[in-house]
């Protein structure tokens, strides 16, 4: 499928916004060195006439006005990269030259994407504005509003990710949305620019280790044989993805067979560990490890506000054999998974120091061995507060998937507590998953 540009222009705050140096923490330049692409989709409103979507629909002249009035809030994302001069250290340079903002149509209908709908890089292509680089003199920001031929809008981002974390994010948007649809209470929020509280400390202490999830140690990558003889020790690039539904009622079923008191993450996440697990048909002696992030908003001393614009969250994981996971309940992946995740202020503070006395180019931002899973959680995040005035996404998804074993965790749509979940797995494997996915969901309720 492919999309005509309009229109491509700069959008650069509304009014005058401080210029300098942003400073960015070990967290932030932890974070992969690149975008993170986004897609959200809108269905034409339902009192429509004569088959057209109402005047103003998704204007894009009132899209880039109220873009416009959010940068002067979210500043940042109007600079661009630079370094500085005294100690080299990649930096915001809060300029104001502005962030991408295109205009696209297709000659689709919406209704065509719904469908098993996956993110992949052909998706990115044309839903997200296209970039060669996210270095230096790159935008920050780029946005991509696409009108359907049936009246429908895809709304792409891509966020630089050394800005921004998850949650994040979904505040900038929530914010932009906000003003697009004239609610001034609800875009009153003024984001935490101040990134200082995660400095390292004067003598850097390291308490845990960090080396599984941030490189140094032996830096060492597991080689590991399934039980039809195929080598995963490298990630690959090729994959198949999919997305993934399960209602409210599985959602409390999973919670209930992982133990009663487990967290709606942590049940989803121990369910697909152990069906990727039998997909892969993992040998039952071979190490498997679980990835993810944890946001330590709440959870530093004294804690960053909800509002903290930048990278709050901090990678952690959890290991066990593969045997031990498909022998015994949901239970045990989910208690694995709790020890990995309870991490407060201490764990967050050891990691900021390690970051600093470790050499930038040792942190991993590559692919997964094939044992492995990459679990990105947004439950719990305002994703689907982007309501420009004609309601909330019919759909919202990661527009890419990177590599094999990496997996989305996000709320569906409207409040009833399901979980949509995104998964990039190995093409022999994925049919195989959703079977087992299905097959366990179908036992519960």
């Amino acid at each position: 499928m492919a999309v005509e540009v309009v229109k491509s222009e700069l959008v650069q705050p509304s009014e005058p916004t401080p210029r300098g140096a942003l400073w960015l923490s070990n967290l932030d330049l932890a974070a992969r060195n690149g975008y993170s692409p986004t897609v959200y989709f809108f269905r034409r409103p339902d009192d429509d006439v004569d088959g057209q979507p109402p005047a103003g629909f998704f204007s894009a002249d009132a899209m880039r006005a109220a873009l416009a009035d959010a940068l002067v809030l979210f500043y940042p994302f109007a600079g661009r990269l630079g370094v500085g001069r005294d100690d080299g250290r990649t930096q915001i340079d809060c300029s104001g030259e502005g962030a991408l903002f295109v205009v696209a149509r297709s000659a689709a209908a919406l209704d065509d994407l719904f469908e098993g709908f996956a993110p992949s890089k052909a998706m990115r292509d044309v839903f997200v504005p296209a970039y060669e680089s996210a270095g230096p003199g790159a935008p920050l920001l780029l946005l991509q509003v696409t009108f359907f031929r049936c009246g429908g809008v895809a709304l792409g981002t891509a966020m630089h990710h050394f800005v921004i974390d998850g949650r994040s994010a979904f505040n900038f948007i929530r914010t932009w949305a906000a003003i697009a649809r004239g609610d001034p209470a609800a875009a009153a929020v003024t984001p935490s620019l101040d990134r200082t509280p995660l400095r390292a400390r004067p003598v850097p202490t390291v308490l845990f280790d960090h080396t599984h999830e941030y490189g140094g140690g032996d830096g060492r990558r597991r080689t590991t044989t399934t039980t039809t003889g195929h080598i995963t020790n490298k990630a690959s690039s090729e994959y198949a993805s999919a997305i993934l539904h399960v209602t409210s009622s599985q959602v409390s079923a999973l919670r209930a067979r992982a133990g009663g008191a487990v967290s709606t993450f942590r049940a989803v996440a121990a369910h697909v560990w152990r069906c990727a697990c039998a997909a892969r048909a993992l040998a039952p002696d071979a190490e498997s490890r679980l990835y993810t992030m944890v946001d330590m908003r709440g959870r530093l001393s004294p804690p960053l506000p909800d509002a903290f614009f930048g990278n709050a969250v901090a990678r952690t994981s959890a290991s066990a054999r593969v045997g031990d996971l498909l022998s015994n309940t949901l239970g045990l992946a989910a208690r694995r998974l709790r020890g990995a995740t309870g991490h407060g202020d201490e764990y967050a503070r050891s990691l900021v120091d390690y970051l600093e006395v470790m050499a930038d180019d040792m942190v991993p931002r590559g692919g997964l061995p094939g044992t492995d899973l990459r679990v990105i959680s947004w439950l719990g995040m305002p994703s689907y507060d982007a309501d420009f005035g004609w309601g909330e996404p019919a759909l919202l998804a990661p527009a890419l998937m990177y590599y094999t074993g990496f997996v989305y965790l996000m709320n569906r749509q409207g409040k009833e507590g399901g979980v949509a979940v995104a998964v990039a797995l190995e093409p022999e494997c994925m049919e195989r998953f959703k079977e087992l996915f299905f097959e366990e969901l179908a036992t519960l309720v």
